[in-house]
Formats: C-alpha cells, sequence, structure tokens
C-alpha cells in the first residue's frame, strides 16, 4: 500500500470527522468483483462470445443487435448479475462497516445498486447516472421508471436459466439467446420499447426519485459547513471527473476543515493546492479497507 501523504492517516481522518461524503466510482466496484470480462463474462455469456467474439462485457453492451429478442437476452444476464446477484465479495459490506456510524453520504456514478444491498441507508445515496434496477422510456414520452426485477428474471427463466433461493444466478441446459417476444419491455404510455435507466445520451430520465436524492446530497453538504469534513473518494477515474473529482478538490480547497483522500490503484493523484490535506492510497480498494478493519478491530 503505497501512500502519498504519509503524515495524515485515513483512519485518523475517519475518526476525526463530523461529516464524510463518499464518492464511489467504478474502481469501487472493480474492487468488489463485478469485473467485466474474464471468468464472470465467460461463465455468463459463453454462447455471445461464441457467435460474436466479445471480450468484454461492457463494450459488448453497444453492439447493435439486429432482434430485440437477442438484445434483451444480453442485457438481462449482464442486469441480473451487476444487479441482483449476489456481490462476489465483501468490499462493500466492509466499507459500511467501517463508517456506518459516521454521518455518511454517498455520491456515485455506479449503477449497480451495491451500496443499498450493502446496507447503506438509501436515504443517504445519490446514484447520479442511473440503476441497472430501472426501465424507462426509450424516447422518453415521460419522466417516469419502473423497477425492472421481475421482467429480468422472467427474461433469464426464458432464455433456461434457472435463479436459485438465493438469487444466484444458475445455467442450466439448453441455453438460447433469445427471450420470449412477449418479455420485451414496452412503455404503458406509448407502447414503445423500454430502455435502461443509465445516463448514455440526452434520453436519460430524472425522476421524482432523482430529484429527490439530489436535494438529499445538496443539504447534507450545506449542513457540513463549519463541520470537519472527509470527502472519501474511492475509484474514480478520469472518464466523468466533473461528478465527484473536481468537486470533492474545489471544496476541499475552500474549505480549511476538509480532508481529501482518494484510494485507487495507480491512479490516486491529488493536486498541489490542497495536498497538505489530502491523503492519496495507490492500492486495490478493497486490500485497503480490510486493513483498516482489521486495525480498528485490534485497537
Amino acid at each position: 500500500m503505497k501512500f502519498i501523504r504519509e503524515n495524515l492517516n485515513l483512519t485518523d481522518a475517519i475518526k476525526n470527522s463530523d461529516k464524510i461524503v463518499i464518492g464511489a466510482g467504478a474502481g469501487l466496484s472493480t474492487s468488489a468483483g463485478l469485473t467485466y470480462d474474464g471468468f464472470r463474462f465467460q461463465k455468463y455469456f459463453f454462447d455471445f462470445i461464441e457467435k460474436y467474439s466479445f471480450d468484454n462485457a461492457y463494450y459488448a453492451g453497444f453492439y447493435p443487435f439486429k432482434k430485440s429478442e437477442e438484445k434483451w437476452a444480453y442485457w438481462s444476464r449482464y442486469i441480473y448479475i451487476n444487479r441482483y446477484e449476489s456481490c462476489p465479495n465483501d468490499t462493500y459490506s466492509i466499507l459500511y462497516d467501517i463508517i456506518k456510524d459516521k454521518d455518511y453520504f454517498v455520491l456515485t456514478t455506479n449503477v449497480d445498486h451495491m451500496f443499498q444491498r450493502s446496507g447503506f441507508d438509501k436515504d443517504r445515496l445519490f446514484y447520479t447516472q442511473g440503476d441497472y434496477g430501472l426501465f424507462q422510456c426509450s424516447i422518453p414520452c415521460h419522466n417516469s421508471t419502473y423497477d425492472n426485477e421481475k421482467t429480468i428474471e422472467n427474461m433469464l427463466l426464458s432464455q433456461g436459466f434457472e435463479i436459485s433461493e438465493s438469487k444466484d444466478l444458475l445455467i442450466a441446459r439448453n441455453i438460447r439467446m433469445e427471450i420470449d417476444k412477449d418479455l420485451i419491455p414496452r412503455c404503458p404510455k406509448c407502447n414503445k420499447e423500454m430502455s435502461m435507466n443509465l445516463r448514455a445520451d440526452d434520453t436519460f430520465v430524472e425522476d421524482d426519485g432523482w430529484h429527490e436524492a439530489l436535494k438529499r446530497y445538496e443539504n447534507f453538504l450545506t449542513s457540513a459547513k463549519g463541520k470537519r469534513i472527509l470527502y472519501l473518494e474511492l475509484g474514480v477515474g478520469a472518464n466523468t471527473p466533473g461528478i465527484i473529482k473536481y468537486p470533492f478538490w474545489r471544496m476541499t480547497y475552500n474549505d480549511r476543515n476538509a480532508v481529501y483522500c482518494t484510494i485507487n490503484k495507480g491512479e490516486a493523484f491529488v493536486p498541489s493546492e490542497i495536498k497538505e490535506r489530502s491523503i492519496a492510497i495507490e492500492d486495490d480498494i478493497g486490500s485497503v479497507l480490510k486493513r483498516m478493519r482489521a486495525e480498528n478491530k485490534n485497537q
């Protein structure tokens, strides 16, 4: 574990903070085992790999499937293993154990819902980029979203998969690469095909729940004024720095009581303007959290 600032300690920063704002990016879920290639990809998408030579689940999601039945066969698997199936490891739950007794709020670009599924208070979460668990009209003709768990499960069953009582996805024999036509999700208002509630373009729906979460985040930041606040950035890269990274830097710079920490394997960077009040750890997030939990137990 490489510390760029050794005179500041993250365990102490958490302990001494009045408020914690967690900013989480894709690197946190990667550390939790939600990977787009390797074993998980080969296990659940073996037939798509064979047919299309896909080598990565994320990029395969941009493939222009000719039939909706095949497109939703792919996406139902993708959504289920990243939103409803058990998390591959306990990285998120360890993070919760470490900060659960603090006054915290989570801002995340991740859409896998792992925070809430790991015990975090849903009223302390703001998913800025959407949720794999929601459908929206693809146009969209209105600003509402719809829970998709049951529909996704039915899509998987129609392909030949089985779902265990623990929600794990089981591979049965004779898996097919299409769903039944009547399972294609349709907008209840205009009957156009639905899409995922993901911020991929200007059709993204910011529903009432999204705006309520934004308001709660803004209120939390307002309540933190004059307090000792820790901005804890986990796995945020350079893809969308304007959502978490740049605001965290700016708010730390403008508040002498604030401390900024970033944990990111190979991408831990701190601007010189705030380096005296910053911690940068270049290591795997899950490994760092496990060591912190062990240290807390030994105190």
